[in-house]
Protein backbone atom coordinates (compact mmCIF):
# COMPACT_ATOMS: atom_id res chain seq x y z
CA UNK A 1 0.00 0.00 0.00
CA UNK A 2 3.10 2.34 0.68
CA UNK A 3 4.36 1.56 -2.63
CA UNK A 4 0.85 2.73 -4.72
CA UNK A 5 0.16 5.85 -2.24
CA UNK A 6 4.34 7.23 -3.08
CA UNK A 7 3.85 6.73 -6.64
CA UNK A 8 0.52 7.78 -7.04
CA UNK A 9 2.33 10.87 -5.46
CA UNK A 10 4.85 10.93 -8.17
CA UNK A 11 2.19 10.58 -10.58
CA UNK A 12 0.41 13.24 -9.13
CA UNK A 13 2.94 16.07 -9.20
CA UNK A 14 4.29 14.94 -12.46
CA UNK A 15 0.78 15.79 -13.84
CA UNK A 16 0.02 18.68 -11.47
CA UNK A 17 3.73 20.29 -12.57
CA UNK A 18 3.30 20.21 -16.31
CA UNK A 19 5.54 19.19 -18.82
CA UNK A 20 7.59 22.19 -18.56
CA UNK A 21 8.41 20.82 -15.27
CA UNK A 22 10.94 17.70 -16.11
CA UNK A 23 11.78 18.47 -19.77
CA UNK A 24 12.43 21.63 -21.75
CA UNK A 25 12.53 22.61 -25.54
CA UNK A 26 15.31 23.72 -27.17
CA UNK A 27 16.72 23.48 -31.10
CA UNK A 28 13.57 21.68 -31.93
CA UNK A 29 14.69 18.91 -29.44
CA UNK A 30 13.43 17.73 -25.41
CA UNK A 31 15.72 18.27 -22.75
CA UNK A 32 15.77 16.75 -19.14
CA UNK A 33 15.56 18.92 -16.35
CA UNK A 34 16.56 18.78 -12.81
CA UNK A 35 13.00 18.09 -11.97
CA UNK A 36 12.45 15.63 -14.26
CA UNK A 37 15.34 13.96 -13.17
CA UNK A 38 14.57 13.69 -9.82
CA UNK A 39 10.93 12.34 -10.49
CA UNK A 40 12.27 9.73 -12.77
CA UNK A 41 14.54 8.92 -9.82
CA UNK A 42 11.63 8.41 -7.88
CA UNK A 43 10.39 5.84 -9.71
CA UNK A 44 13.31 3.76 -9.47
CA UNK A 45 14.24 4.02 -6.33
CA UNK A 46 10.87 2.77 -5.31
CA UNK A 47 11.18 -0.35 -7.06
CA UNK A 48 14.80 -1.47 -7.04
CA UNK A 49 14.44 -2.90 -3.20
CA UNK A 50 10.81 -3.81 -4.14
CA UNK A 51 11.14 -7.77 -4.87
CA UNK A 52 7.37 -8.16 -5.29
CA UNK A 53 5.54 -8.81 -7.87
CA UNK A 54 8.15 -10.45 -9.40
CA UNK A 55 8.03 -12.13 -13.22
CA UNK A 56 10.97 -14.93 -12.77
CA UNK A 57 12.14 -15.61 -16.43
CA UNK A 58 13.78 -19.04 -14.97
CA UNK A 59 14.77 -22.89 -16.26
CA UNK A 60 14.11 -24.51 -13.15
CA UNK A 61 16.94 -27.50 -13.20
CA UNK A 62 16.32 -29.06 -9.40
CA UNK A 63 13.86 -28.14 -6.44
CA UNK A 64 17.35 -26.01 -5.28
CA UNK A 65 16.47 -23.21 -7.86
CA UNK A 66 12.88 -22.72 -5.84
CA UNK A 67 14.12 -19.62 -4.08
CA UNK A 68 13.35 -16.32 -3.95
CA UNK A 69 14.08 -13.35 -5.99
CA UNK A 70 16.25 -11.70 -3.62
CA UNK A 71 18.29 -14.90 -3.39
CA UNK A 72 18.56 -15.59 -6.78
CA UNK A 73 19.25 -11.87 -7.55
CA UNK A 74 20.85 -9.97 -5.01
CA UNK A 75 22.19 -7.19 -7.41
CA UNK A 76 19.00 -7.14 -9.45
CA UNK A 77 15.63 -8.39 -7.78
CA UNK A 78 13.30 -5.31 -8.04
CA UNK A 79 11.65 -3.55 -10.36
CA UNK A 80 9.37 -6.75 -11.59
CA UNK A 81 11.85 -8.56 -13.34
CA UNK A 82 16.30 -8.70 -13.84
CA UNK A 83 16.29 -6.64 -16.90
CA UNK A 84 14.35 -3.62 -15.80
CA UNK A 85 16.11 -3.85 -12.50
CA UNK A 86 19.04 -3.53 -14.49
CA UNK A 87 18.32 -0.54 -16.65
CA UNK A 88 16.62 1.07 -13.37
CA UNK A 89 20.20 1.15 -12.23
CA UNK A 90 21.77 2.20 -15.31
CA UNK A 91 18.90 5.24 -15.21
CA UNK A 92 20.06 6.38 -11.38
CA UNK A 93 23.40 6.36 -12.28
CA UNK A 94 22.75 8.89 -15.52
CA UNK A 95 20.81 10.74 -13.91
CA UNK A 96 23.85 11.03 -11.15
CA UNK A 97 26.12 12.28 -13.85
CA UNK A 98 24.02 14.60 -16.04
CA UNK A 99 22.92 16.57 -12.59
CA UNK A 100 25.77 15.39 -9.89
CA UNK A 101 23.77 17.75 -6.90
CA UNK A 102 20.76 15.71 -7.75
CA UNK A 103 18.77 15.94 -4.20
CA UNK A 104 17.86 12.40 -4.37
CA UNK A 105 22.17 11.36 -4.65
CA UNK A 106 22.53 10.01 -1.07
CA UNK A 107 19.69 7.77 -1.55
CA UNK A 108 20.68 6.55 -4.79
CA UNK A 109 24.07 6.20 -4.12
CA UNK A 110 23.14 4.01 -0.34
CA UNK A 111 20.29 1.73 -2.40
CA UNK A 112 23.12 0.96 -5.44
CA UNK A 113 25.75 0.40 -2.98
CA UNK A 114 23.53 -2.25 -1.37
CA UNK A 115 23.03 -3.38 -4.41
CA UNK A 116 26.56 -3.97 -6.40
CA UNK A 117 28.48 -5.35 -3.80
CA UNK A 118 31.44 -8.40 -4.67
CA UNK A 119 29.39 -10.55 -3.00
CA UNK A 120 26.24 -9.88 -5.25
CA UNK A 121 27.46 -9.95 -8.45
CA UNK A 122 29.16 -13.28 -8.02
CA UNK A 123 25.91 -14.61 -6.94
CA UNK A 124 24.37 -12.87 -10.35
CA UNK A 125 27.43 -14.65 -12.22
CA UNK A 126 27.14 -17.92 -10.84
CA UNK A 127 23.24 -17.59 -12.06
CA UNK A 128 23.87 -16.35 -15.33
CA UNK A 129 26.53 -19.51 -16.15
CA UNK A 130 24.25 -22.03 -15.06
CA UNK A 131 20.88 -20.94 -16.71
CA UNK A 132 19.66 -21.61 -20.13
CA UNK A 133 22.11 -20.29 -22.68
CA UNK A 134 18.72 -17.76 -23.54
CA UNK A 135 18.30 -16.62 -20.22
CA UNK A 136 17.74 -12.79 -20.68
CA UNK A 137 19.73 -12.87 -24.35
CA UNK A 138 20.13 -10.44 -25.12
CA UNK A 139 18.11 -7.91 -23.95
CA UNK A 140 18.96 -7.93 -20.21
CA UNK A 141 22.30 -8.55 -21.48
CA UNK A 142 22.66 -5.14 -23.72
CA UNK A 143 21.14 -3.38 -20.59
CA UNK A 144 23.76 -4.43 -18.30
CA UNK A 145 26.41 -3.61 -20.88
CA UNK A 146 24.71 0.10 -20.68
CA UNK A 147 25.31 -0.04 -17.47
CA UNK A 148 29.01 -1.10 -17.72
CA UNK A 149 29.23 1.80 -20.42
CA UNK A 150 27.83 4.04 -17.93
CA UNK A 151 29.99 3.52 -15.01
CA UNK A 152 33.25 2.89 -16.99
CA UNK A 153 34.42 6.68 -17.25
CA UNK A 154 32.53 8.15 -14.43
CA UNK A 155 34.86 9.99 -12.14
CA UNK A 156 33.22 9.28 -8.75
CA UNK A 157 34.91 6.72 -5.78
CA UNK A 158 31.55 4.82 -5.35
CA UNK A 159 30.83 4.52 -8.75
CA UNK A 160 34.23 3.26 -10.06
CA UNK A 161 33.51 0.56 -7.00
CA UNK A 162 30.36 -0.60 -8.45
CA UNK A 163 32.56 -0.66 -12.21
CA UNK A 164 34.98 -3.05 -10.50
CA UNK A 165 32.29 -4.98 -8.47
CA UNK A 166 30.16 -5.44 -11.52
CA UNK A 167 33.46 -6.39 -14.01
CA UNK A 168 33.07 -10.20 -13.68
CA UNK A 169 29.38 -9.97 -14.49
CA UNK A 170 30.22 -8.00 -17.64
CA UNK A 171 33.03 -10.48 -18.60
CA UNK A 172 30.66 -13.16 -18.21
CA UNK A 173 28.86 -11.45 -20.42
CA UNK A 174 30.57 -10.64 -23.18
CA UNK A 175 31.80 -14.48 -23.31
CA UNK A 176 27.99 -14.98 -23.85
CA UNK A 177 28.11 -12.47 -26.74
CA UNK A 178 31.46 -14.08 -28.53
CA UNK A 179 30.26 -17.44 -28.22
CA UNK A 180 26.54 -17.09 -29.06
CA UNK A 181 26.67 -14.57 -32.13
CA UNK A 182 28.46 -16.81 -34.49
CA UNK A 183 26.21 -19.31 -34.37
CA UNK A 184 23.29 -16.77 -34.94
CA UNK A 185 22.73 -17.69 -38.35
CA UNK A 186 19.41 -15.43 -38.73
CA UNK A 187 18.79 -12.08 -36.77
CA UNK A 188 15.95 -11.75 -34.35
CA UNK A 189 13.44 -8.68 -35.85
CA UNK A 190 10.95 -9.24 -33.30
CA UNK A 191 9.86 -5.80 -31.50
CA UNK A 192 10.65 -7.28 -27.90
CA UNK A 193 13.16 -9.11 -26.25
CA UNK A 194 15.37 -11.26 -28.32
CA UNK A 195 15.48 -8.29 -30.60
CA UNK A 196 19.13 -8.85 -32.06
CA UNK A 197 19.99 -5.30 -33.13
CA UNK A 198 19.10 -3.58 -29.77
CA UNK A 199 20.82 -6.61 -28.28
CA UNK A 200 24.02 -5.72 -30.05
CA UNK A 201 23.87 -1.87 -30.33
CA UNK A 202 24.42 -1.19 -26.25
CA UNK A 203 27.53 -3.81 -26.37
CA UNK A 204 28.68 -2.03 -29.39
CA UNK A 205 28.40 0.90 -27.27
CA UNK A 206 30.41 -0.65 -24.48
CA UNK A 207 32.59 -2.17 -26.90
CA UNK A 208 33.72 1.36 -28.02
CA UNK A 209 34.10 3.54 -25.09
CA UNK A 210 36.29 0.60 -23.27
CA UNK A 211 37.93 -0.07 -26.68
CA UNK A 212 37.48 -3.87 -27.02
CA UNK A 213 38.71 -4.45 -30.25
CA UNK A 214 37.62 -7.98 -30.40
CA UNK A 215 33.75 -7.71 -29.39
CA UNK A 216 33.86 -4.48 -31.68
CA UNK A 217 34.86 -6.75 -34.66
CA UNK A 218 32.47 -9.24 -33.67
CA UNK A 219 29.90 -6.95 -33.49
CA UNK A 220 30.67 -4.92 -36.66
CA UNK A 221 30.82 -8.39 -38.28
CA UNK A 222 28.26 -9.46 -37.58
CA UNK A 223 25.84 -6.30 -37.75
CA UNK A 224 26.79 -6.42 -41.85
CA UNK A 225 26.45 -10.36 -42.44
CA UNK A 226 22.75 -9.94 -40.60
CA UNK A 227 21.84 -6.25 -41.86
CA UNK A 228 23.89 -4.98 -44.64
CA UNK A 229 21.48 -6.44 -48.06
CA UNK A 230 18.43 -5.40 -46.15
CA UNK A 231 16.04 -3.48 -48.55
CA UNK A 232 12.51 -1.95 -48.28
CA UNK A 233 11.73 -2.96 -44.67
CA UNK A 234 8.07 -3.32 -44.21
CA UNK A 235 7.49 -0.55 -41.53
CA UNK A 236 3.90 -0.53 -42.47
CA UNK A 237 3.90 -3.75 -40.42
CA UNK A 238 5.13 -2.08 -37.42
CA UNK A 239 3.70 -1.78 -34.79
CA UNK A 240 2.47 -5.10 -33.52
CA UNK A 241 0.02 -5.52 -30.41
CA UNK A 242 3.21 -5.48 -27.59
CA UNK A 243 6.42 -4.42 -29.31
CA UNK A 244 7.96 -1.85 -27.15
CA UNK A 245 10.89 -1.78 -30.16
CA UNK A 246 10.83 -0.76 -33.70
CA UNK A 247 12.27 -3.71 -35.45
CA UNK A 248 13.04 -0.91 -38.17
CA UNK A 249 14.57 1.57 -36.41
CA UNK A 250 16.14 -0.56 -34.41
CA UNK A 251 18.08 -2.15 -37.24
CA UNK A 252 18.79 1.23 -38.72
CA UNK A 253 19.76 2.44 -35.16
CA UNK A 254 22.34 -0.24 -35.06
CA UNK A 255 24.05 0.54 -38.66
CA UNK A 256 24.24 3.95 -37.92
CA UNK A 257 27.07 3.13 -35.29
CA UNK A 258 28.47 0.76 -37.85
CA UNK A 259 28.54 2.44 -41.13
CA UNK A 260 30.29 5.64 -42.06
CA UNK A 261 27.86 8.79 -42.88
CA UNK A 262 28.42 8.52 -46.19
CA UNK A 263 27.66 4.07 -46.01
CA UNK A 264 24.85 4.71 -43.99
CA UNK A 265 22.73 7.21 -46.31
CA UNK A 266 23.30 5.04 -49.00
CA UNK A 267 22.39 2.17 -46.90
CA UNK A 268 19.40 4.07 -45.33
CA UNK A 269 17.81 4.94 -48.44
CA UNK A 270 17.04 1.61 -49.65
CA UNK A 271 16.36 0.16 -46.23
CA UNK A 272 13.26 2.91 -45.42
CA UNK A 273 12.33 4.64 -48.42
CA UNK A 274 10.48 7.76 -47.64
CA UNK A 275 7.35 6.26 -47.87
CA UNK A 276 8.12 3.19 -45.51
CA UNK A 277 9.61 5.73 -43.13
CA UNK A 278 6.42 8.38 -43.31
CA UNK A 279 4.54 5.09 -41.65
CA UNK A 280 6.93 5.35 -38.32
CA UNK A 281 6.70 8.91 -37.74
CA UNK A 282 3.27 8.76 -35.63
CA UNK A 283 3.29 7.68 -32.16
CA UNK A 284 1.06 4.61 -31.30
CA UNK A 285 -1.68 4.23 -29.62
CA UNK A 286 -1.75 2.93 -26.21
CA UNK A 287 -5.19 1.54 -25.44
CA UNK A 288 -5.02 0.28 -21.88
CA UNK A 289 -2.23 1.24 -19.48
CA UNK A 290 -2.93 -1.71 -17.00
CA UNK A 291 -2.40 -4.17 -19.35
CA UNK A 292 1.23 -5.72 -19.21
CA UNK A 293 1.47 -6.14 -23.01
CA UNK A 294 -0.40 -3.08 -24.70
CA UNK A 295 1.54 -0.38 -22.22
CA UNK A 296 4.83 -1.86 -24.21
CA UNK A 297 3.76 0.61 -26.93
CA UNK A 298 4.37 3.63 -24.54
CA UNK A 299 7.61 1.64 -24.79
CA UNK A 300 8.21 1.74 -28.20
CA UNK A 301 6.76 5.33 -28.64
CA UNK A 302 9.84 6.19 -26.11
CA UNK A 303 12.49 3.88 -27.85
CA UNK A 304 11.73 5.18 -31.61
CA UNK A 305 12.55 8.66 -30.47
CA UNK A 306 16.03 7.26 -29.47
CA UNK A 307 16.17 5.36 -33.01
CA UNK A 308 15.40 9.07 -34.50
CA UNK A 309 17.31 10.68 -32.78
CA UNK A 310 20.71 8.35 -33.36
CA UNK A 311 19.57 8.02 -36.74
CA UNK A 312 19.43 11.75 -37.38
CA UNK A 313 23.41 12.26 -36.31
CA UNK A 314 24.35 11.08 -39.78
CA UNK A 315 21.98 12.06 -41.97
CA UNK A 316 21.87 15.80 -43.74
CA UNK A 317 19.00 18.99 -44.62
CA UNK A 318 15.26 17.56 -44.48
CA UNK A 319 15.49 13.64 -43.58
CA UNK A 320 17.29 14.89 -40.17
CA UNK A 321 15.03 17.59 -39.84
CA UNK A 322 11.67 15.11 -40.21
CA UNK A 323 13.59 12.96 -37.87
CA UNK A 324 14.35 15.08 -34.70
CA UNK A 325 10.59 16.33 -35.08
CA UNK A 326 9.19 12.70 -34.76
CA UNK A 327 11.25 12.20 -31.83
CA UNK A 328 9.98 15.33 -30.41
CA UNK A 329 6.70 13.98 -31.37
CA UNK A 330 7.09 10.91 -29.56
CA UNK A 331 8.22 11.74 -26.54
CA UNK A 332 5.47 14.71 -25.89
CA UNK A 333 2.88 11.92 -26.55
CA UNK A 334 4.32 9.35 -24.07
CA UNK A 335 6.07 11.39 -21.32
CA UNK A 336 3.08 12.26 -19.18
CA UNK A 337 2.07 8.52 -18.97
CA UNK A 338 5.69 7.69 -17.69
CA UNK A 339 4.52 7.87 -13.67
CA UNK A 340 0.99 6.04 -13.53
CA UNK A 341 -0.43 4.31 -10.78
CA UNK A 342 -0.02 1.24 -12.80
CA UNK A 343 3.02 -0.88 -11.83
CA UNK A 344 3.36 -2.82 -15.39
CA UNK A 345 4.26 0.33 -16.90
CA UNK A 346 5.87 2.76 -14.36
CA UNK A 347 8.37 0.18 -13.21
CA UNK A 348 10.26 0.15 -16.40
CA UNK A 349 9.10 3.13 -19.12
CA UNK A 350 11.34 5.81 -17.14
CA UNK A 351 14.69 4.45 -18.03
CA UNK A 352 13.58 4.88 -21.69
CA UNK A 353 12.54 8.54 -21.39
CA UNK A 354 15.46 9.27 -19.66
CA UNK A 355 17.80 7.65 -22.28
CA UNK A 356 15.56 9.62 -25.52
CA UNK A 357 16.15 12.29 -22.95
CA UNK A 358 19.84 12.50 -22.30
CA UNK A 359 20.88 11.83 -25.94
CA UNK A 360 20.66 15.57 -26.77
Amino acid sequence: MKYFLTLALVYFTLFSMGQDAYYIEKDNQLHLTEAGASHFAALALDCVHKEYPNKLSQLLKDSTWLQSPKELHPAFYGCYDWHSSVHGHWMLVRLLKLFPDLPEKSEIKKKIGQNITKENIGIEVNYLVNESKSWERMYGWSWLMKLAEELHDWDDKEGQEWKENLQPLVDALIEKYMDFLPKQQYPVRTGVHPNTAFGMSFAYDYAKKTNHRELLVLLEERARFYYMDDTDCPAHYEPSGEDFLSGCLEEANLMQRVLSPEEFNTWFKKFLPKKRLQSLMNPADVSDRTDPKIVHLDGLNLSRAWCFYRISTSLKGKKKSQLKTAAKKHLEATIPNVATEHYVGSHWLASFAVYSLSLQ
